[in-house]
């Protein structure tokens, strides 16, 4: 029978989202997918209009997990050695000394990622890959836990470069923030700066206790009729006629491990339906590209028509 005792610092995380909710308003569901996500282990890209609160997001989770927090400003003129540091000649002990760059951090926020080209967006791959980056030849590792979040502009504006698929692929999860309704946009105008009220939180978490809920995602209990749902999930991406490709084993690992830490918000040590049904949105669709000459696909539509193929056990 699978444990449904509550992990103890379940409790804190529900403080924090709690904290998170009061400042970024009106987006609980889209907060939650974002902690979800680092529990998971994985990255998160957050698409959407400028002014909408993604860095702020992003500076937020940073405070309220006690991580240490960096931030990347991505340009056209951006280098890899921006990102992952260089060696430079010190004349005094005649020797090359590595200096780290900003990917060094528990928590990196790649701001306007899709602004770099290409060769300066895949200075990130081996670091959200393997949790590492090898400069002249020295592997070295970065400090865990290891969680980027990147901000994109949507591609039809001046001055952006897409992310390739094997980019997209090291996100988890994409999520988008959108305007607030009406009632929370009128409480944002008329009350305090967010940025100040950012600054004024303190750590809910501690990296003990972020590793701690991370080895307790991976001990969620999946049952082998979830495990047939998430592969027939897995399986009519790739005979749908209306994608050029399906979802990768890989994407399929991502999606059980991103319900499993859903679940565990939910305290429970044990996966239902409804678990997977909550991240495949974020997790799946900025994996497909539409069949229809375009690449384009409708996040709700295409989430739906997946949900209502596959049977639920």
């Amino acid at each position: 029978m699978p444990q449904s005792t509550p992990h103890p610092q379940v409790k804190l995380i529900e403080t924090l989202l709690e904290t998170a909710g009061r400042i970024i308003l009106g987006k609980e569901h889209e907060i939650r997918l974002a902690v979800t996500c680092l529990l998971a282990r994985g990255h998160l890209l957050i698409e959407d209009l400028p002014g909408v609160g993604k860095t702020t997001l992003a500076h937020l989770l940073a405070r309220l997990l006690g991580l240490q927090y960096s931030r990347i400003q991505f340009t056209s003129d951006l280098l890899p050695a921006d990102v992952v540091g260089v060696s430079v000649f010190e004349r005094g002990t005649e020797c090359f000394r590595f200096h780290p760059g900003p990917v060094f951090a528990q928590l990196v926020l790649a701001d306007e990622i899709n602004r770099a080209t290409p060769k300066a967006q895949s200075a990130l791959l081996e670091a959200m890959e393997e949790r590492q980056v090898t400069v002249d030849g020295e592997t070295r590792p970065l400090p865990a836990p290891f969680f980027v979040i990147a901000t994109q502009n949507p591609s039809y504006q001046v001055g952006t470069f897409p992310l390739p698929e094997s980019q997209l692929d090291r996100f988890l999860m994409r999520i988008r923030l959108g305007y607030p309704a009406t009632a929370q946009e009128k409480e944002l105008l008329a009350g305090e700066d967010r940025r100040a009220m950012v600054l004024q939180q303190s750590a809910v978490l501690s990296a003990i206790e972020i590793a701690a809920l991370q080895t307790a995602v991976g001990q969620v209990h999946a049952a082998a009729p979830l495990i047939d749902y998430c592969h027939g999930i897995l399986a009519f991406t790739r005979r749908c006629e209306r994608f050029a490709h399906g979802l990768s084993p890989r994407a399929g690992v991502g999606l059980l491990r991103a319900a499993k830490a859903w679940a565990l918000l939910d305290g429970r040590h044990f996966l239902i339906p409804e678990d997977i049904q909550a991240v495949l949105p974020a997790c799946a669709i900025h994996r497909l590209i539409g069949n229809d000459g375009t690449g384009r696909l409708d996040h709700d539509e295409v989430s739906t028509a997946i949900l209502t193929a596959v049977a639920v056990p």
